[in-house]
């Protein structure tokens, strides 16, 4: 009995004395070849006979087993981070490389830092992509890689980094748009001083002017509007060739169809009297004073705003104009609706196709109203011109004419408002729905 107390007693003082001398003894190996590996400036000197948790800028946990911090900020490390070295002290939590001279691209193996939850790398000259493995490091609640040289996107991955609190990517080259991030958790953003572009996701609009300034290709959210009214219509895809017909079936017209020729060929002529008439009236233009005064009809009885316009914004639309030119979307009488420029602005467009003059838009206002937006191109006349020609084109009525319901002037652009038609085209009108089909030229 007393043998068995005397070994239980040695044997605690031997497990005791080994906890108390114990040596994170793999993460020291990585710290020494990692200060052997890289050029520096003889500011850090790690004897390798004393512990590494003893060390100047290493921290270990309370039972010295592995290191838990490495700082090491302007102490003169230079060149590019070895592989397998600082990628092996798996334990990390915190770890600061800022303010060195340190380059190339941040190696792979820091994947391996699944435990890191603070890393600074700011102020040095690393270079390549945004990289993929801090994407990994899904603990991390700062993250600072500005002042470098990094290019690229930044990848939407970083939506892994789901606690994040303050991410830091200013003063890079970093280019593209930026990806949508959760930012629910976010405290601090900056991607100030970028090649970025685009517009700024809502998510963002948190966050001050600062955080995107000096990005030339940004706009939106707390940065100016994107000027762009509509998106630019996709390339038109190569029609098919019809498929041919044999010379007894080409013969044998259907009926609807002789009429859709005939009544098509008759509003084909009036809408060449019609450009003509108007080409007539620019040249014989009368004085200002003879015309008689246009008197459109606004939508909304705005007291501060002129009749004929909708409610003044601060918003315009395609580059500069002048105080006079900006936010008229004019209205004829007889209209049935009830929106402004603004809500426009904010429809959802859909592109229904491209003519020589313009491109044609199916618009969806947030109210559910649907209209037909043409934006006309290479249209260089003077405001009063495309009045007066607006104003006789507005007072066109026909049962087979689409009438012309607004416009808006501006010095670049210049917008006509028609109601949207169901149902329009060719297959229609060659399976007898003539008056639908009409309807759709005019649309198109």
């Amino acid at each position: 009995m007393v043998m068995n107390f005397v070994c239980f007693c040695l044997a605690s003082v031997l497990v005791l004395s080994l906890g108390v001398s114990s040596e994170p003894v793999e993460d020291k190996q990585a710290l020494l070849a990692f200060l052997s590996q890289t050029k520096h400036e003889n500011r850090v000197q790690w004897n390798s006979s004393t512990s590494a948790c003893d060390w100047v800028g290493v921290e270990c946990d309370a039972n010295r087993s592995f290191v838990y911090t490495l700082r090491l900020p302007g102490v003169g490390l230079v060149g590019s981070i070895p592989p397998n070295t600082v990628g092996r002290l798996n334990q990390l939590r915190v770890l600061s490389l800022r303010a060195n001279r340190l380059s190339g691209p941040i190696p792979a193996d820091f994947s391996n830092l699944t435990l890191l939850r603070s890393l600074y790398l700011q102020y040095n000259e690393f270079t390549g992509p945004f990289p993929p493995s801090l994407t990994r490091l899904t603990r991390l609640i700062r993250l600072d890689i500005s002042s470098n040289n990094f290019t690229g996107p930044i990848p939407f991955a970083v939506n892994n980094l789901t606690q994040l609190t303050r991410l830091f990517l200013q003063n890079n080259k970093f280019s593209g748009s930026l990806p949508t991030i959760n930012s629910d958790g976010l405290d601090d953003f900056n991607v100030s001083n970028n090649n970025l572009n685009g517009s700024i996701p809502g998510s963002f609009s948190k966050f001050p002017e600062s955080s995107f300034a000096g990005n030339l290709g940004l706009c939106g959210g707390p940065l100016p509007p994107c000027n762009q009214f509509f998106p630019s219509p996709a390339p038109s895809p190569s029609e098919p060739i019809p498929p041919t017909t044999s010379s007894r079936k080409s013969r044998k017209l259907s009926t609807g169809a002789i009429i859709g020729i005939a009544v098509g060929s008759a509003i084909v002529a009036l809408l060449l009297l019609l450009v003509l008439i108007l080409c007539l009236c620019k040249r014989t233009r009368r004085p200002p004073k003879q015309q008689k005064p246009f008197t459109p009809m606004t939508t909304r009885d705005v007291p501060s705003a002129e009749a004929g316009t909708s409610s003044s914004k601060d918003e315009t639309i395609g580059g500069t104009s002048t105080e006079g030119e900006r936010n008229k979307l004019v209205f004829f009488e007889g209209g049935i609706y009830s929106f402004d420029l603004e809500d426009l602005l904010r429809a959802s467009a859909e592109v229904l196709g491209k003519g020589s003059v313009g491109t044609s838009y199916k618009a969806v206002l947030e109210e559910g109203t649907t209209v037909v937006v043409k934006r006309l191109k290479d249209v260089a006349v003077s405001k009063r011109e495309f009045e007066m020609q607006m104003e006789m084109v507005g007072k066109i009525t026909h049962e087979n004419l689409v009438p012309l319901r607004a416009f808006y002037y501006a010095i670049d652009e210049k917008l006509l408002v028609y109601d949207f038609m169901h149902d329009g085209s060719l297959s229609a009108l060659l399976h007898g729905k003539l008056l639908c089909f009409i309807s759709s030229l005019f649309r198109a």
